[in-house]
């Protein structure tokens, strides 16, 4: 297996079914776990863009020459998507200098936030998605990270200032 396929479905979690993105999601939580507890929200970001610019080149390889622009074992776009998602919940747990693992809201939130935004494909989300290119295949799945982190971010700040 070349290094571009095992990036490509994150050591093979796009493998498993059903759904795979779903799957591919969940793989990426104890990853960004690891980054967070070895270099806390700065190592968390870095990671992602990291993931977000090799995924990009892993996606490249695995669809060039194929029929479908974006195969259902790829999922490592979903993987840079999580982690963004979870940049408040790392950045939270940092300046609180609480145990990123005691934010589980947050973690649960940012799930939930970012398949849906994953998968319904609002607005730019779905515009990117059509691209049908590998940039394409990355990018939706970035915006749907953005998106979870404004859900993320709005719910804290009410969870905070509101309820406690």
């Amino acid at each position: 297996m070349t290094a571009t396929r095992v990036i490509a479905i994150w050591f093979g979690a796009g493998l498993l079914r059903p759904a795979p993105g779903t799957w591919g999601t969940l793989a990426a939580l104890p990853f960004v776990w690891a980054m967070h507890m070895m270099g806390g929200f700065v190592l968390v970001a870095l990671a992602t863009v990291v993931i977000f610019a090799v995924g990009w080149w892993a996606a490249i390889a695995e669809t060039r020459g194929g029929s479908d622009p974006d195969p259902s074992e790829i999922v490592v776009d979903e993987v840079a998507g999580m982690f963004l998602a979870l940049w408040p919940v790392s950045l939270g747990a940092q300046m609180a200098g609480a145990d990123i693992l005691r934010l589980w809201p947050g973690w649960v939130l940012a799930f939930i936030a970012f398949r849906l935004f994953d998968i319904w494909k609002p607005g730019p989300i779905g515009w990117v998605d059509r691209w049908h290119t590998p940039l394409g295949l990355m990018l939706d799945d970035i915006l749907a990270g953005l998106c979870a982190v404004l859900v993320v971010a709005v719910a804290a700040t009410f969870a905070h200032l509101v309820l406690i």
